[in-house]
């Protein structure tokens, strides 16, 4: 049964009698590794690259679409609250799904669903980061950094560059989380907290600069190649200030960045030292990153007029040239070099954050798999001279610089990564299924009712937000890297289960009784 806990003398189908993991986690950063996840400063900076793909931003309102995607995630804070007080283990909704659907089924999805799913979010962030220190560069008046801050596939970008770059920072966290794990976590921690107060600040900024600083930015860019005034691209825009057909058109856009992100915490649920982080980092999280994403873009909205802003995030020359978004808008407006260099900073701070989230919530789902000897046992070892997971990291690191070099290269946007996150909006649907049956099996009364229903509205919001990805593929990143890396990988979950099953039953082992019962801490 799912609801039992192993006793010592019954431990032998898991790999060994206890995980090797240590309780480091504390409340704080249990909270920052989930608001790392979500992903806040990054959808801010990256929603010009997005919105220049559309056909037109007529009637979209970003406020209104972050206050549905946050009201359509909240089934999915109670799924994963309950679900994270009732089994707090290492690998979180791997757990879950593989104990409801079984190993091969369910242990496939969440390989492919989240673990190497995690790895197309990872190269994608990691262009990100590259992109932000370009913009930044650019913002603070060096044109020399224009190649970076450009997509591949744009005259003047420079992949090669991007490539280097990219690795090279992502190599970087690797080997800190291998060498000192405790620091990855608050790598985490410390850039979550200052990205928070540089956001806050860029938001200040803003409001405080009102339509006149806007005005005035838009038309000094004007002078240097723009060859556009604040007024004639304002003016441009003819839509009205909200269609919610328009605006529901962003739900995957939210999806890919924010509100479905509340995994990194139940991730590391067993290194979590306080009962506090376990059942309050996943609401908290989502709140503040509400807050933040939200804030940002009402204080775009603020500052810049809506008809100003929808039109800019469509404007090529401004996306492109300028990398228009919260971030660069904030640093334009503030008239301070000093304050300008802090916003950026803040903004690049965001991305290592997430990297550095990712690194640490990936090895833990790989290691939670290999523990159950879904995948090979090699994942599950723990250093005993580092206490982190060597092997985990390693492969990281070999996919993520491959799926890196893929973006660069063969396709320039990192938004041709968009395509490989259908594979986390398939997987949140049985997260969704798995839950109700989780309840239907083992729970009582209000409880029983609330996690059914929140599980079957999950699964409903995810079949459309799912439908979105496939429908506009154009858009949301529909190419052979994309689909053909979701494909393969699910491929992969079911050949390695299958080699997996036949290897230990060699040993007298039958791996699908790993699958009836929670593991050990």
């Amino acid at each position: 049964m799912i609801g039992r806990k192993k006793t010592g003398s019954e431990v032998g189908v898991f790999v060994r009698k206890s995980t090797g993991l240590v309780k480091n986690v504390s409340f704080l950063d249990s909270i920052s590794l989930n608001i790392g996840d979500m992903s806040a400063g990054a959808a801010l900076a990256t929603i010009g690259f997005t919105t220049i793909l559309l056909s037109s931003m007529a009637g979209i309102n970003l406020v209104y679409a972050s206050l549905i995607a946050f009201v359509l995630s909240i089934p999915q804070i109670i799924v994963y609250t309950i679900m994270n007080r009732k089994v707090h283990r290492t690998g979180g909704d791997y757990i879950w799904t593989s104990r409801v659907f079984g190993g091969l089924f369910g242990g496939s999805l969440a390989f492919m669903g989240y673990s190497l799913e995690t790895l197309a979010y990872l190269a994608l962030i990691a262009l990100s980061t590259v992109f932000a220190i370009g913009s930044v560069g650019v913002a603070l008046g060096n044109m020399g950094f224009l190649g970076l801050a450009l997509p591949g596939n744009t005259p003047g970008a420079e992949p090669v560059l991007q490539f280097i770059v990219a690795a090279v920072i992502f190599a970087i966290l690797i080997l800190v989380n291998i060498f000192k794990p405790k620091a990855g976590y608050k790598i985490v921690t410390v850039s979550i907290i200052l990205g928070i107060i540089i956001l806050l600040l860029g938001i200040l900024v803003l409001v405080l600069a009102g339509r006149a600083g806007v005005e005035s930015y838009i038309n000094s860019l004007s002078t240097q190649g723009l060859n556009e005034t604040y007024s004639q691209i304002a003016s441009s825009y003819t839509g009205s200030n909200f269609n919610f057909m328009s605006t529901l058109f962003m739900l995957p856009f939210f999806a890919i960045f924010v509100y479905p992100w509340i995994n990194a915490a139940p991730g590391v649920s067993s290194e979590i030292k306080s009962r506090n982080g376990i059942r309050w980092a996943i609401p908290i999280s989502s709140i503040i990153v509400l807050l933040l994403v939200t804030g940002g873009f009402a204080a775009m909205y603020y500052a810049g007029g809506l008809n100003f802003i929808n039109a800019a995030l469509s404007n090529s020359k401004l996306v492109y040239d300028y990398s228009f978004n919260f971030w660069t808008l904030a640093m334009g407006v503030s008239n301070s070099y000093l304050l300008s260099l802090i916003i950026g900073i803040g903004w690049i701070l965001w991305d290592i954050a997430i990297l550095a989230y990712g690194i640490i919530v990936f090895s833990r789902y790989i290691f939670a798999q290999a523990f159950d000897r879904f995948l090979p046992e090699k994942f599950a070892y723990i250093s005993k001279r580092y206490g982190s997971p060597v092997v985990a990291h390693v492969f990281d690191l070999v996919v993520t610089l491959f799926l890196i070099g893929g973006a660069a290269f063969l396709y320039g946007p990192f938004s041709s990564l968009y395509g490989a996150v259908a594979a986390a909006m398939i997987y949140f649907i049985f997260i969704g299924i798995a839950a109700t049956v989780y309840a239907i099996r083992y729970l009582v009364r209000g409880e029983k009712v609330t996690l059914a229903i929140s599980g079957i509205i999950m699964a409903l919001v995810f079949i459309f937000i799912t439908y979105q990805f496939f429908a506009y593929p154009s858009i949301w990143g529909g190419n052979p890297l994309a689909y053909g890396y979701v494909v393969a990988s699910f491929i992969a979950g079911v050949v390695l289960y299958e080699i997996s099953k036949w290897r230990n039953a060699k040993k007298g082992i039958d791996i699908s009784m790993a699958f009836k019962e929670i593991p050990p801490e």
